[in-house]
């Protein structure tokens, strides 16, 4: 009876020891899994001043986007998107293994009137905003736009863009795409025929954006599936993002990863490389027409003579003329003798000639007796 007193006792102990080491190993997780938070060194300073932007409970190692922002507050969030911040003066940092950073960022105007918040958003993988109040000296302050009543629409998935490339695109042709997604009405009256807004940037610079209206009637509660198109201009290529607004809020972004079209490089090659060897073969064959020819030029056969047989195209060469017979020897008996009166033996002047081998004979004739 006297040892459950003491158990008893011991337990109260016990208890106390046990509450601050489930304290201690309770607290990374905590930290890791609470909501991001941000922090300024002051609420409020001038344009070309600097404040230190700290912040906790973001994902380890990310890269997230700092920037100044009008027309914001931390419930409603940046309206305009980031047409409303001061982009060129933006910073970027990249949280440690604890999901903390400090960062300074310079103080600029925005280019819309306050109220300004301080924007801190991931730049790479899953979505996360924290914004804090900020107050920029000297800028004007003006009324945020009201909000409508009814119906209002956010995205219940994660946005993708469907399609692929063609052989026109590989030779410079708009690039197109279509933004899929699925959103809900999660107001209290139906929204009919809806338009959205879908802008392109490339790189750093601002989106150009775009109006798309979707037909057909989601009411309260109701959620659907959304396609709308996108297309960039001709021979665009790289790295853009592609961003989706409704009611001057952004509701999502898409990066697009967008090739180069490499047929227009390879008929700029094939170009430079026709066109020169067909002025060249053009140039040749006029030098080849207008210079002089060399020699005498032949007489033209006579009619029947020379040409080819008809029926056939090509022409013949002309046969070589065979050579001339040598002249005759000239006549040397003396006047005043016949060859039938001449002295010497009868039957035939002169031996015959048989120098040219084409030179006919002189056929001989028997000399006639003189008389007696």
């Amino acid at each position: 009876m006297r040892g459950k007193p003491r158990i008893t006792a011991l337990l109260p102990a016990l208890l106390l020891m046990l509450l601050p080491l489930s304290s201690l190993s309770a607290g990374p997780a905590a930290a890791a899994e609470g909501k991001p938070a941000v922090t300024l060194s002051t609420a409020q300073a001038g344009t070309g001043g600097s404040i230190t932007v700290n912040g906790t409970g973001w994902r380890s190692r990310t890269l997230l986007m700092l920037l100044v922002c009008g027309q914001a507050t931390p419930a409603r969030g940046v309206v305009g998107g980031t047409n409303s911040c001061a982009n060129a003066d933006g910073r970027a940092v990249t949280t440690d293994a604890d999901g903390r950073f400090s960062r300074t960022l310079p103080v600029t105007e925005p280019p819309v009137p306050c109220p300004c918040v301080v924007h801190v958003a991931t730049a790479t993988g899953a979505k996360a905003r924290a914004d804090a109040v900020f107050q920029v000296a000297g800028h004007p302050v003006e009324p945020l736009p009201a909000q409508t009543a009814g119906g209002r629409l956010a995205v219940l998935s994660d946005t993708r863009l469907d399609g692929s490339g063609s052989l026109l695109t590989w030779f410079g042709a708009p690039p197109s795409r279509t933004l899929t997604f699925t959103v809900g009405n999660v107001g209290t009256a139906a929204v009919e025929n809806p338009v959205f807004q879908v802008g392109t940037a490339h790189g750093v610079f601002a989106p150009q954006w775009d109006e798309r209206q979707w037909h057909g009637t989601l009411g309260p509660g109701e959620k659907t599936r959304v396609d709308l198109p996108v297309e960039l201009t001709a021979g665009a290529h790289g790295d853009y993002t592609v961003s989706l607004r409704y009611g001057g809020k952004v509701l999502a972004e898409q990066p697009w990863g967008v090739g180069r079209p490499w047929g227009v490089t390879l008929f700029w090659i094939l170009l430079c490389l026709v066109v020169p060897a067909a002025v060249f073969r053009i140039g040749m064959a006029v030098v080849d027409r207008v210079r002089p020819r060399h020699g005498a030029r032949r007489p033209s056969p006579a009619p029947g003579h020379g040409r080819d047989a008809p029926g056939h195209g090509r022409r013949r060469k002309p046969a070589i003329a065979p050579p001339r017979p040598a002249p005759p020897t000239p006549n040397t008996t003396l006047p005043w003798f016949t060859p039938d009166t001449g002295p010497g033996p009868a039957g035939r002047l002169s031996a015959p000639h048989e120098d040219h081998p084409t030179s006919p004979t002189t056929p001989t004739t028997p000399g006639r007796k003189g008389s007696t």
